[in-house]
Protein backbone atom coordinates (compact mmCIF):
# COMPACT_ATOMS: atom_id res chain seq x y z
CA UNK A 1 0.00 0.00 0.00
CA UNK A 2 1.32 3.60 -0.76
CA UNK A 3 0.37 6.46 1.31
CA UNK A 4 -1.46 9.21 0.19
CA UNK A 5 -1.08 13.25 0.62
CA UNK A 6 -4.47 13.67 1.90
CA UNK A 7 -4.55 12.07 5.52
CA UNK A 8 -7.97 11.58 7.39
CA UNK A 9 -7.69 13.48 10.89
CA UNK A 10 -8.85 12.33 13.88
CA UNK A 11 -9.72 13.77 17.29
CA UNK A 12 -8.15 14.01 20.72
CA UNK A 13 -10.36 15.52 22.51
CA UNK A 14 -10.68 18.85 20.83
CA UNK A 15 -7.08 18.36 19.45
CA UNK A 16 -7.39 17.83 16.11
CA UNK A 17 -4.34 15.16 14.24
CA UNK A 18 -3.55 13.25 11.62
CA UNK A 19 -4.57 9.43 11.92
CA UNK A 20 -1.09 8.90 12.42
CA UNK A 21 1.76 10.77 14.08
CA UNK A 22 5.15 10.76 13.95
CA UNK A 23 7.21 9.21 17.36
CA UNK A 24 10.68 10.97 16.98
CA UNK A 25 12.46 9.46 19.57
CA UNK A 26 14.68 7.22 17.48
CA UNK A 27 15.74 9.88 15.45
CA UNK A 28 18.50 10.74 18.63
CA UNK A 29 19.11 7.95 20.66
CA UNK A 30 17.68 4.06 21.55
CA UNK A 31 17.91 2.77 18.46
CA UNK A 32 21.39 3.07 16.89
CA UNK A 33 23.06 6.04 15.10
CA UNK A 34 21.04 8.09 13.44
CA UNK A 35 21.85 10.70 10.59
CA UNK A 36 20.58 14.40 10.74
CA UNK A 37 19.85 14.94 7.18
CA UNK A 38 18.23 11.90 6.87
CA UNK A 39 15.78 12.62 10.18
CA UNK A 40 15.69 15.95 8.64
CA UNK A 41 14.44 14.60 5.60
CA UNK A 42 11.77 12.19 7.11
CA UNK A 43 10.14 14.91 9.44
CA UNK A 44 10.18 17.21 5.41
CA UNK A 45 8.30 13.85 4.00
CA UNK A 46 6.10 13.36 6.45
CA UNK A 47 4.99 17.36 6.58
CA UNK A 48 4.11 16.80 2.68
CA UNK A 49 2.27 13.81 3.10
CA UNK A 50 -0.36 15.73 5.32
CA UNK A 51 1.44 14.18 8.76
CA UNK A 52 0.56 16.64 11.39
CA UNK A 53 1.14 15.56 15.11
CA UNK A 54 4.65 15.12 15.56
CA UNK A 55 6.30 13.61 19.34
CA UNK A 56 8.75 14.02 21.14
CA UNK A 57 10.20 14.13 25.15
CA UNK A 58 12.77 16.32 27.47
CA UNK A 59 14.80 13.36 27.76
CA UNK A 60 15.14 12.04 24.19
CA UNK A 61 18.93 12.89 23.73
CA UNK A 62 18.26 14.08 26.69
CA UNK A 63 17.03 17.53 25.05
CA UNK A 64 18.76 16.71 21.55
CA UNK A 65 15.55 15.38 19.96
CA UNK A 66 13.44 18.96 21.33
CA UNK A 67 16.79 20.88 19.84
CA UNK A 68 16.72 18.45 16.52
CA UNK A 69 12.63 19.73 15.97
CA UNK A 70 13.24 23.22 16.99
CA UNK A 71 15.41 23.28 14.52
CA UNK A 72 12.98 21.72 12.08
CA UNK A 73 10.55 23.85 13.28
CA UNK A 74 11.46 27.12 11.65
CA UNK A 75 8.79 28.37 9.22
CA UNK A 76 6.74 25.34 9.85
CA UNK A 77 5.18 26.00 13.20
CA UNK A 78 1.56 26.75 12.02
CA UNK A 79 1.60 23.51 10.60
CA UNK A 80 2.67 20.98 13.20
CA UNK A 81 0.84 19.87 16.38
CA UNK A 82 3.80 19.36 18.71
CA UNK A 83 3.71 16.93 21.52
CA UNK A 84 6.51 16.84 24.20
CA UNK A 85 7.02 15.24 27.41
CA UNK A 86 8.23 16.18 30.96
CA UNK A 87 8.78 14.53 34.45
CA UNK A 88 11.30 11.59 34.17
CA UNK A 89 15.06 13.27 34.87
CA UNK A 90 18.18 11.69 34.24
CA UNK A 91 21.41 12.39 36.11
CA UNK A 92 23.60 14.93 34.52
CA UNK A 93 26.74 12.81 33.64
CA UNK A 94 24.77 9.59 34.41
CA UNK A 95 22.04 9.55 31.92
CA UNK A 96 21.28 5.59 32.64
CA UNK A 97 20.23 7.17 36.22
CA UNK A 98 16.55 8.16 36.49
CA UNK A 99 14.27 9.40 38.93
CA UNK A 100 10.50 10.64 38.33
CA UNK A 101 9.09 14.06 39.19
CA UNK A 102 6.05 15.73 39.03
CA UNK A 103 6.71 18.52 41.48
CA UNK A 104 4.66 21.80 40.20
CA UNK A 105 8.04 23.37 40.67
CA UNK A 106 9.50 20.74 37.84
CA UNK A 107 6.49 21.35 35.56
CA UNK A 108 6.91 25.14 35.26
CA UNK A 109 11.25 24.40 35.15
CA UNK A 110 10.63 21.97 32.33
CA UNK A 111 8.11 24.06 30.21
CA UNK A 112 10.29 26.71 30.36
CA UNK A 113 13.39 24.74 29.24
CA UNK A 114 11.13 22.93 26.45
CA UNK A 115 10.11 25.87 24.89
CA UNK A 116 13.61 27.11 24.40
CA UNK A 117 14.88 24.08 22.88
CA UNK A 118 11.82 23.86 20.39
CA UNK A 119 12.34 27.43 19.72
CA UNK A 120 8.65 28.21 20.03
CA UNK A 121 6.09 30.08 22.75
CA UNK A 122 3.66 27.02 23.05
CA UNK A 123 3.15 23.45 23.10
CA UNK A 124 0.10 21.92 21.43
CA UNK A 125 0.15 18.74 24.17
CA UNK A 126 1.87 18.47 27.23
CA UNK A 127 2.25 15.58 29.09
CA UNK A 128 3.41 13.61 32.04
CA UNK A 129 5.71 11.06 30.96
CA UNK A 130 5.31 8.99 34.24
CA UNK A 131 3.76 9.62 37.44
CA UNK A 132 5.78 10.21 40.45
CA UNK A 133 4.55 8.34 43.24
CA UNK A 134 5.59 10.75 45.53
CA UNK A 135 3.49 13.85 44.24
CA UNK A 136 -0.17 13.54 44.10
CA UNK A 137 -1.34 13.60 40.43
CA UNK A 138 -3.79 16.55 41.57
CA UNK A 139 -1.01 18.75 42.69
CA UNK A 140 0.56 17.86 39.06
CA UNK A 141 -1.77 18.46 36.68
CA UNK A 142 -2.62 21.60 38.86
CA UNK A 143 0.55 22.85 37.97
CA UNK A 144 0.01 21.63 34.56
CA UNK A 145 -3.53 23.70 34.60
CA UNK A 146 -1.90 26.88 35.16
CA UNK A 147 0.27 26.38 32.23
CA UNK A 148 -2.35 26.36 29.77
CA UNK A 149 -4.14 29.30 31.44
CA UNK A 150 -0.99 31.45 30.83
CA UNK A 151 -0.65 29.97 27.10
CA UNK A 152 2.74 28.09 27.26
CA UNK A 153 0.51 25.14 26.48
CA UNK A 154 -2.78 24.47 24.72
CA UNK A 155 -3.78 20.95 25.69
CA UNK A 156 -2.67 18.64 29.17
CA UNK A 157 -1.76 15.00 28.51
CA UNK A 158 -0.26 11.75 30.13
CA UNK A 159 1.80 9.04 29.70
CA UNK A 160 1.28 5.58 31.15
CA UNK A 161 -1.10 5.78 34.13
CA UNK A 162 -4.06 3.59 35.05
CA UNK A 163 -7.98 4.23 35.03
CA UNK A 164 -8.43 5.55 38.61
CA UNK A 165 -4.64 8.36 38.06
CA UNK A 166 -6.31 9.19 35.08
CA UNK A 167 -9.80 9.76 36.14
CA UNK A 168 -8.49 12.30 39.51
CA UNK A 169 -6.15 13.89 36.79
CA UNK A 170 -9.08 14.22 34.53
CA UNK A 171 -10.89 15.60 37.36
CA UNK A 172 -8.39 18.02 38.18
CA UNK A 173 -8.15 19.81 34.59
CA UNK A 174 -9.31 18.00 31.27
CA UNK A 175 -7.22 15.62 30.10
CA UNK A 176 -6.90 15.52 25.99
CA UNK A 177 -4.79 12.60 25.84
CA UNK A 178 -3.34 9.22 27.07
CA UNK A 179 -0.29 8.25 25.68
CA UNK A 180 0.55 4.52 26.13
CA UNK A 181 2.40 1.24 24.97
CA UNK A 182 -0.49 -0.35 22.89
CA UNK A 183 -0.05 -2.74 19.89
CA UNK A 184 -0.59 -6.66 18.78
CA UNK A 185 1.66 -7.78 21.04
CA UNK A 186 1.11 -5.15 23.87
CA UNK A 187 -3.02 -5.57 24.64
CA UNK A 188 -2.44 -3.81 28.18
CA UNK A 189 -4.44 -0.76 27.96
CA UNK A 190 -7.40 -2.99 26.56
CA UNK A 191 -9.96 -3.09 29.33
CA UNK A 192 -10.18 -0.78 32.43
CA UNK A 193 -7.79 2.10 31.05
CA UNK A 194 -9.48 2.19 27.40
CA UNK A 195 -13.19 2.21 29.08
CA UNK A 196 -12.06 5.51 30.93
CA UNK A 197 -10.28 6.85 27.39
CA UNK A 198 -14.20 6.43 26.26
CA UNK A 199 -15.69 7.24 29.54
CA UNK A 200 -13.92 10.60 29.51
CA UNK A 201 -13.32 11.68 26.28
CA UNK A 202 -9.86 11.26 26.18
CA UNK A 203 -8.26 10.28 23.08
CA UNK A 204 -5.38 7.35 23.05
CA UNK A 205 -1.90 7.28 21.40
CA UNK A 206 -0.43 4.48 21.26
CA UNK A 207 3.26 4.32 21.41
CA UNK A 208 5.56 1.40 19.54
CA UNK A 209 2.39 0.12 17.52
CA UNK A 210 4.88 -1.84 15.99
CA UNK A 211 5.89 -3.55 18.92
CA UNK A 212 9.42 -1.91 18.90
CA UNK A 213 10.04 -2.98 15.28
CA UNK A 214 9.07 -6.66 16.04
CA UNK A 215 6.13 -6.24 13.93
CA UNK A 216 7.74 -5.05 11.06
CA UNK A 217 8.99 -9.31 10.85
CA UNK A 218 12.29 -7.53 9.71
CA UNK A 219 13.57 -8.78 13.26
CA UNK A 220 15.12 -12.13 13.41
CA UNK A 221 17.88 -12.48 15.89
CA UNK A 222 19.19 -10.42 18.50
CA UNK A 223 21.81 -10.04 16.45
CA UNK A 224 19.99 -7.62 14.58
CA UNK A 225 20.52 -4.54 17.03
CA UNK A 226 23.21 -2.28 17.12
CA UNK A 227 25.61 -3.15 20.53
CA UNK A 228 23.64 0.64 21.78
CA UNK A 229 20.16 -0.54 20.81
CA UNK A 230 18.18 -0.49 24.25
CA UNK A 231 15.96 -3.55 22.63
CA UNK A 232 19.01 -5.28 23.38
CA UNK A 233 18.23 -5.09 27.20
CA UNK A 234 14.87 -5.68 27.14
CA UNK A 235 13.13 -8.79 28.53
CA UNK A 236 11.18 -9.38 25.40
CA UNK A 237 13.87 -9.40 22.67
CA UNK A 238 16.29 -11.77 24.82
CA UNK A 239 17.02 -16.02 25.22
CA UNK A 240 13.62 -17.85 24.97
CA UNK A 241 11.50 -14.97 24.75
CA UNK A 242 12.66 -14.15 21.37
CA UNK A 243 12.26 -17.15 20.10
CA UNK A 244 8.51 -17.25 21.23
CA UNK A 245 7.63 -13.87 19.99
CA UNK A 246 9.30 -14.45 16.58
CA UNK A 247 6.59 -17.46 16.34
CA UNK A 248 3.96 -14.99 16.93
CA UNK A 249 4.90 -12.83 13.45
CA UNK A 250 4.52 -15.88 11.60
CA UNK A 251 1.00 -15.22 11.61
CA UNK A 252 1.14 -11.50 10.66
CA UNK A 253 3.49 -12.27 7.82
CA UNK A 254 0.98 -14.77 6.41
CA UNK A 255 -2.01 -12.16 6.30
CA UNK A 256 -0.18 -9.19 5.47
CA UNK A 257 0.50 -11.58 2.33
CA UNK A 258 -3.11 -11.93 1.29
CA UNK A 259 -4.21 -8.34 2.43
CA UNK A 260 -1.68 -7.21 -0.46
CA UNK A 261 0.28 -5.40 2.32
CA UNK A 262 3.23 -5.23 4.97
CA UNK A 263 3.28 -6.01 8.22
CA UNK A 264 3.77 -3.20 9.55
CA UNK A 265 0.81 -1.45 7.84
CA UNK A 266 -1.25 -4.52 8.68
CA UNK A 267 -0.59 -3.79 12.43
CA UNK A 268 -1.17 -0.07 12.14
CA UNK A 269 -4.35 -1.31 10.57
CA UNK A 270 -5.51 -3.21 13.47
CA UNK A 271 -4.21 -0.63 15.98
CA UNK A 272 -6.37 2.42 13.82
CA UNK A 273 -9.58 -0.26 13.93
CA UNK A 274 -9.72 -0.28 17.74
CA UNK A 275 -11.14 2.78 17.90
CA UNK A 276 -11.86 6.27 16.59
CA UNK A 277 -9.67 8.37 19.68
CA UNK A 278 -6.93 6.21 19.01
CA UNK A 279 -3.93 7.73 17.32
CA UNK A 280 -0.73 6.01 17.21
CA UNK A 281 2.71 7.56 16.47
CA UNK A 282 4.96 4.82 15.41
CA UNK A 283 8.74 5.90 15.12
CA UNK A 284 10.98 6.13 12.40
CA UNK A 285 14.02 8.16 11.19
CA UNK A 286 13.95 6.88 7.64
CA UNK A 287 11.99 8.36 4.49
CA UNK A 288 11.28 4.88 3.09
CA UNK A 289 9.74 3.28 6.45
CA UNK A 290 7.36 6.76 7.17
CA UNK A 291 5.90 6.17 3.62
CA UNK A 292 5.59 2.18 4.17
CA UNK A 293 3.72 3.19 7.75
CA UNK A 294 1.47 5.65 6.16
CA UNK A 295 0.18 3.42 3.65
CA UNK A 296 -1.64 1.43 6.86
CA UNK A 297 -4.13 4.15 6.39
CA UNK A 298 -5.26 2.83 3.03
CA UNK A 299 -5.81 -0.80 4.67
CA UNK A 300 -9.29 -2.55 5.39
CA UNK A 301 -9.48 -4.63 7.72
CA UNK A 302 -12.99 -6.68 8.27
CA UNK A 303 -14.76 -8.30 11.11
CA UNK A 304 -13.04 -11.86 9.95
CA UNK A 305 -9.70 -10.18 9.68
CA UNK A 306 -10.10 -8.24 13.34
CA UNK A 307 -11.18 -12.06 14.74
CA UNK A 308 -8.47 -13.86 13.21
CA UNK A 309 -5.76 -11.07 14.30
CA UNK A 310 -6.88 -11.54 17.84
CA UNK A 311 -7.02 -14.94 17.66
CA UNK A 312 -3.27 -14.75 16.56
CA UNK A 313 -2.09 -12.12 19.30
CA UNK A 314 -4.63 -12.43 22.45
CA UNK A 315 -3.91 -10.37 25.31
CA UNK A 316 -0.82 -11.71 27.24
CA UNK A 317 0.37 -13.72 24.27
CA UNK A 318 3.86 -11.67 24.14
CA UNK A 319 6.28 -13.28 26.29
CA UNK A 320 8.25 -11.18 28.62
CA UNK A 321 7.87 -7.75 30.16
CA UNK A 322 7.86 -4.45 28.42
CA UNK A 323 10.64 -2.92 30.49
CA UNK A 324 13.33 -4.31 32.91
CA UNK A 325 11.18 -2.36 35.64
CA UNK A 326 8.17 -1.92 35.48
CA UNK A 327 7.54 -0.01 38.69
CA UNK A 328 6.71 3.09 36.55
CA UNK A 329 4.18 1.98 34.23
CA UNK A 330 0.27 1.70 34.89
CA UNK A 331 0.92 3.59 37.99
Amino acid sequence: MTPSTDLPARKLRDLSVSALGLGCMGMSEFYGEADEAENVRTLDRALELGVTFYDTADIYGPHTNEELLGRWLRGKRDRVVLATKFGIVREPGYPMQRSLSGRPEYVRKSIEASLRRLKTDHVDLYYLHRADPDTPIEDTVGAMGELVERGMVRFLGLSEVNADTLRRADATHPITALQSEYSLWTRDPEGEVMAACRELGVGLVPYSPLGRGFLTGQITSPDDFGPDDFRRHNPRFQGENFQKNLELVAEVRAMAQEKDCTPSQLALAWVLAQGPNIVPIPGTKRVKYLEENLGALQVTLTPDDLSRMDAAFPPGTATGARYPDMRAVNR
